[in-house]
C-alpha cells in the first residue's frame, strides 16, 4: 500500500483564495488533487526539457491551403518523419483555412525538432505544440 506524505505550505492570504476559487471553477474537490495535478504538469515538462525521453505531442496548424506547395511541403514533411507521426487530422474551416493536428511519438528532442519544422513552414499562420508523457512514469 502507498504512503501517503502531509506537508505544509506557505503563502499569502489572497493567492490562497484566488487558487481556491481557480480549482473550485475547474472542478477540483481539494487542494491537494489540484497540487498533485500541478506537480505531475511541472515534472512532465522538466522531462521535455531533456531531450532524450520518450514522449507525446500534438501540433495544430493553420494554414491557407493555397498558398503554393504549402499542402504538399507539410505531407513530405510528415513523410519524411513517419516513424515519428502517428496520425494527421486535416479539418476545413472555410474555403481557404485548415487546421491539421499532428499526433507524435518519440524522443523530445526529435518531436520538438518536427513540431518546430511544421510551424515555421511557410504559409503556416499559427501553430502550437502541447506536450505530455507517454505516462508509464507517472505515479
Amino acid at each position: 500500500m502507498e504512503t501517503v506524505e502531509r506537508f505544509g505550505v506557505s503563502m499569502n492570504a489572497q493567492l490562497l483564495d484566488s487558487f481556491d476559487r481557480l480549482i473550485a471553477e475547474q472542478g477540483y474537490s481539494n487542494r491537494s488533487e489540484a497540487l498533485r495535478d500541478i506537480i505531475r504538469n511541472y515534472m512532465i515538462e522538466s522531462q521535455w526539457e531533456s531531450g532524450d525521453v520518450d514522449v507525446i505531442g500534438t501540433v495544430t496548424i493553420v494554414f491557407d491551403h493555397h498558398t503554393r506547395d504549402l499542402s504538399d511541403t507539410l505531407t513530405d514533411l510528415q513523410h519524411d518523419h513517419h516513424d515519428e507521426i502517428i496520425c494527421t487530422t486535416h479539418v476545413h474551416l472555410d474555403h481557404h483555412n485548415c487546421l491539421e493536428t499532428v499526433v507524435m511519438k518519440g524522443k523530445a528532442g526529435n518531436v520538438r525538432s518536427i513540431a518546430e519544422r511544421l510551424i515555421s513552414t511557410r504559409g503556416v499562420k499559427h501553430g502550437k505544440l502541447v506536450c505530455t508523457t507517454t505516462g508509464k512514469d507517472l505515479i
